[in-house]
């Protein structure tokens, strides 16, 4: 499907009961879905060259779980999290490549047993995706997904390249909303640029490394 880049719209794992305005189910179903690029987010690649990442890691809006693979192959314990079924049977259906799993969920409603329950979150397609009015109740979600102590490592949008910023999804957001965002439940280690992305996005996302209070 030939797409423009600034109709990528990420797959969350918000339900549209939790405030998202699109029915990710049924853009799964109708193969709708531009923003499987079909590889993982090569920011992730790049970081995960040089850094080191193990433990439990939840990837919420995992969609057909290339990046949940990612983190399966350097030892972690990713479990993808898709409000749509559809997304969660594509990523079944590949072979598995290490400790991965995956499951239908709304990060937004998370059960008991995912609650304080990883060391690692990655993010990539869910911020992006959810309505910005949702974005503190996300960092809240976060939060209570990790271990204390535990890690979140986010390639945040910071321009999607619309003709106008309230466009999306993709929302995109900026370092000073980031920071008052998340400044009361986690602390930020370290940012960067990166320097290699999908095509179209260079020089567009932010990743950083935050660690829980």
């Amino acid at each position: 499907m030939n797409t423009p880049e600034n109709s990528n719209i990420p797959s969350p794992s918000a339900a549209a009961g939790s405030g998202a305005d699109s029915d990710w189910e049924n853009r799964y179903r109708l193969n709708d879905t531009p923003w499987e690029k079909g590889a993982s987010a090569p920011p992730l690649l790049a970081w995960l060259k040089n850094n080191s990442l193990t433990g439990r890691v939840l990837v919420p809006g995992c969609g057909s779980g290339h990046d949940v693979r990612a983190l399966a192959q350097v030892g972690a314990e990713p479990v993808g999290l898709d409000i749509a079924p559809s997304a969660i049977k594509l990523a079944e259906a590949r072979p598995r490549v290490g400790s991965e799993n995956y499951r239908i969920g709304d990060l937004f409603a998370l059960p008991d047993d995912l609650r304080n329950a990883f060391d690692w979150v990655f993010e990539h397609t869910c911020f992006c995706a959810i309505d910005p009015s949702l974005r503190t109740d996300y960092v809240d979600a976060v939060a209570d997904c990790l271990r204390p102590g535990g890690n979140l490592l986010a390639i945040f949008y910071l321009d999607p390249g619309h003709d106008h910023p309230g466009d999306g999804p993709p929302f995109g957001s900026s370092r000073a909303e980031l920071d008052a965002l998340f400044c009361d439940r986690f602390e930020t280690l370290s940012e960067e640029i990166p320097m290699i992305a999908y095509a179209g996005r260079e020089g567009r996302e932010l990743l950083r490394v935050l660690r829980r209070r």
